[in-house]
């Protein structure tokens, strides 16, 4: 029993590690995954996991960036010390619409939308705006190429844009990617900026579903719980090189259509079924 839930939560921690940061829609993939696996484990347990496992995939952008976003690094100049510390002045701008109203609503929205029929339209709609969108763009030099052309104003309506994410199937990396460009945005810094609000929310989305959950795991639990992470931090760190090395020639548009196929997948199994 122990290997087979071990296999499953290997194989959800993949599933986490790939969506969480392409901007797919973590959500829609495991509302198809969940058809099709299913943990031996209480509906508070599997209601936990699906969050935190996310903390796995988040250590792979504290370990990508840590040079980056550490504004004690010894390396540094006092500026670029400065400059670190503007990066996370700026997240915290960001992070503010989504922390207010996730904290509000997440659990009412989840409540009301998490179904097949929400999950499949948001797939399908954000799938066409991408493509309007980077269709739009073509030829168009982006305004903010570097995080110190981010001004504060942009990086709070970049922040409102995330906050499109609490409905499911909307993506939390490709609402705050599509909002960036948008507004302006090199998708490089769209990218890079939507990790770096990732830091805050999952750790505090985690954190506050472990406090719901509680602290008193059986051992298959915690074995399940781990391996999740671990999984999900390993592929995320391949995910994340994988798309800011794609990024960098390309634009955003398949993922649009790979949205777009996933949505009418996601009706048409539910349909059918």
């Amino acid at each position: 029993m122990l290997f087979i839930e071990l296999l499953k939560a290997v194989f959800l921690g993949v599933v986490e590690g790939i969506t969480e940061w392409l901007p797919i829609s973590s959500t829609g993939h495991m509302i198809l995954v969940e058809e099709f696996i299913q943990l031996s484990a209480s509906d508070a347990f599997k209601e936990m996991f699906f969050v935190v496992i996310q903390l796995g995939a988040i250590m792979a952008v504290v370990l990508l960036y840590f040079h980056k976003l550490n504004p004690f690094s010894l390396r540094k100049s006092k500026y670029e010390k400065k400059e670190t510390f503007e990066i996370w002045y700026k997240v915290i701008v960001g992070v503010i619409p989504a922390a207010v109203l996730g904290f509000l609503f997440d659990d009412w929205l989840n409540e009301q939308f998490y179904n097949y029929q929400t999950v499949a339209i948001m797939l399908i709609v954000y799938g066409i705006l991408f493509i309007v969108i980077e269709n739009r763009n073509k030829g168009r030099a982006p305004k903010v190429s570097s995080f110190n052309d981010l001004s504060y104003k942009t990086a709070f309506f970049i922040g409102l844009f995330q906050v499109l994410s609490l409905v499911p199937g909307t993506s939390r990396s490709g609402s705050t990617i599509l909002g960036a460009i948008i507004l302006g945005t090199s998708r490089y810094i769209a990218a890079e900026y939507s990790f770096f609000l990732s830091i805050p929310v999952m750790f505090g989305a985690s954190g506050l579903k472990l406090v719901k959950f509680g602290f008193s795991f059986t051992g298959l639990e915690i074995a399940i719980l781990l391996t999740g992470m671990i999984v999900a931090f390993i592929v995320s760190v391949i995910a994340i090189r994988f798309l800011l090395g794609y990024i960098k020639t390309n634009d955003f548009k398949a993922f649009g259509w790979y949205r777009i196929v996933l949505g009418i997948l996601v009706i048409g199994y539910f349909v059918l079924k």
